[in-house]
């Protein structure tokens, strides 16, 4: 049974199992870059063993492309431990739950038209906003100071960019575009992310409590137009046991980690060997409004492929613009693969894709 508690409360008192107050954080932030993403790691590790149970609920509101609301959906997340979790998006024509019900497999459930890319991102801006470490490997990537930002941050903000000896005219890596991180100037609280050119993740109404924050509201936007609002409703405790982590019998199952060959999660391909194992293919559609802003270029994704040959993860790991990196996941996300063999068994993989927009063809 739950007891829902709004966030008007005190998260203190809906979740106990978090650490001490956000606010002991204390004044100021490191100066080195590295040290204020370690800084701001703690109070985004919504996954820590510590936690008790949880389960949280946001509505969200779509846009299209001239920035009129579009849809209002909602999305649930149920976590129990970094096995043991579920999450489910719904709105009208489309559902879509996915549960790791802590035994190493993985269930899903999904009906209707694909997702859009900024309800998926919707779950990582609320519990994962952060970049993984990886993408902080100091071998592999350089974090360069921007300086402050002035818009809902007042403090300094952090692009990542890859170590190349390739630049273009400006000095910068030939390929982009790169994300950028922007925090608050006396605790490390993220307010802004840039990506995609010009779109902007702003985080708002930012709670504080039990050692962790947590953006009630997020705006992603485009230039001037929204493309998502989204605003924590609730969040409440939950039993270990709750019946919603258990996925029923008619969700399909496959594996995307296979625990048996740990420390290894998947096997990463070449994307000329994933698509050599492609038997469905979704042409992504080129956007009007791209066409005739003359947006062209390539959509960088990244995809996990279940054993079952479908994607069940999918990133963008770069695009011209918003629209492109839209078109590119709905059609990609449909995409269906031969399952990769590996010493005669199926096994998950990961694998990039590349999505080419060429105006004129």
């Amino acid at each position: 049974m739950r007891l829902p508690f709004f966030l008007g409360l005190y998260l203190a008192v809906v979740l106990p199992g978090f650490a001490q107050t956000a606010a002991n954080a204390g004044p100021g932030l490191p100066k080195e870059p590295r040290e204020v993403f370690a800084a701001a790691a703690p109070f985004y590790d919504f996954a820590s063993r510590e936690l008790k149970p949880w389960h949280l609920k946001a509505t969200y509101q779509l846009y299209d492309e001239k920035g009129k609301h579009s849809t209002l959906g909602t999305y649930e997340y149920w976590w129990v431990s970094p096995l043991e979790h579920r999450s489910t998006w719904t709105r009208t024509g489309m559902t879509h739950t996915d549960w790791y019900p802590g035994d190493g497999k993985y269930a899903y459930e999904s009906s209707g038209e694909p997702m859009n890319l900024f309800e998926f991102n919707l779950q990582s801006a609320l519990l994962s906003p952060l970049p993984k470490p990886a993408d902080l490997d100091p071998s592999k990537f350089h974090l360069e100071d921007e300086g402050v930002a002035t818009n809902g941050a007042m403090g300094p903000c952090f692009t990542i960019l890859p170590i190349t000896r390739q630049h273009d005219s400006t000095g910068r890596p030939d390929q982009g575009p790169f994300p950028t991180y922007c925090f608050e100037s006396q605790r490390p609280a993220l307010r802004n992310i840039y990506s995609f050119e010009r779109v902007l993740t702003q985080f708002s109404d930012i709670l504080e409590a039990r050692g962790k924050y947590l953006a009630r509201e997020v705006r992603i936007v485009e230039g001037k137009h929204l493309l998502l609002t989204a605003k924590v409703d609730a969040i409440d405790e939950i039993s270990s046991t709750d019946p919603a982590l258990a996925p029923p019998g008619t969700a399909s199952r496959t594996d995307i980690g296979f625990p048996r060959y740990s420390p290894l999660r998947q096997v990463e391909i070449k994307k000329e060997v994933a698509a050599n194992l492609l038997i469905k293919k979704l042409t992504p559609i080129y956007p009007l409004e791209a066409k005739r802003e003359g947006i062209q270029g390539n959509v960088v994704l990244f995809a996990t492929i279940g054993t079952d040959g479908r994607i069940h993860d999918l990133r963008v790991i770069s695009a011209p613009s918003s629209s492109l990196a839209a078109s590119s996941f709905s059609s990609v996300s449909q995409w269906e693969y031969k399952p990769y063999l590996l010493n005669g068994e199926p096994v998950p993989i990961q694998s990039t894709i590349v999505v080419t927009f060429a105006l004129g063809k």
